[in-house]
């Protein structure tokens, strides 16, 4: 190919991309469900692609409000979690099919409080996690953010152990 066109079609690509005529992946949805959507247009709360869901970092708004509950971490543990479920619903998918989490704490501190409202939600199998300590989250009064990844939900389908029963 000569350099001429090698140009021309590099600048066509490039005219396109600048005027945002870009076109999503096949089988990529974004969705901000009512009530918690972002305050600004940076993000998805949620993307499908394919059989994947990905959760944006959710922390614990009160619904339709942007508002932060009030409550402490144990509080907003419980809220932003019924926030991905939210999220998850939207796009087909439930907490038990949950695969992955990453919480993000203002204070390491607060690990026992924040641990003891998850395990309500994973009760069994639950999803592999990293657990970090930040200096800073978005929303000043937050103290904890959790972002997730999950498969669509398969008729009569739940996420299953592979230990054995003697690693159980």
């Amino acid at each position: 190919m000569s350099s001429f066109i090698r140009a021309v079609v590099g600048a066509c690509l490039l005219s396109q991309s600048a005027l945002g005529q870009t076109h999503p992946a096949p089988g990529r949805q974004a969705v901000n469900p009512p009530g918690i959507s972002p305050l600004v247009p940076a993000y998805s709360v949620v993307v499908r692609a394919g059989d994947m869901i990905f959760v944006s970092g959710m922390t614990g708004i009160k619904p339709g409000t942007q508002d932060i509950i009030e409550g402490g971490v144990a509080a907003q543990t419980r809220q932003t979690l019924e926030n991905i479920r939210t999220a998850l619903q939207a796009v087909g998918s439930t907490m038990d099919r949950v695969s992955e989490c990453t919480v993000f704490l203002m204070d390491m501190g607060d690990y026992a409080e924040m641990n003891g409202v998850y395990t309500t939600f994973f009760p069994t199998n639950p999803p592999a996690r990293a657990t970090i300590a930040v200096t800073a989250l978005p929303r000043p009064a937050a103290r904890v953010e959790i972002k997730c990844s999950a498969q669509v939900s398969r008729p009569g389908g739940t996420r299953t152990s592979t230990r054995s029963a003697k690693h159980q």
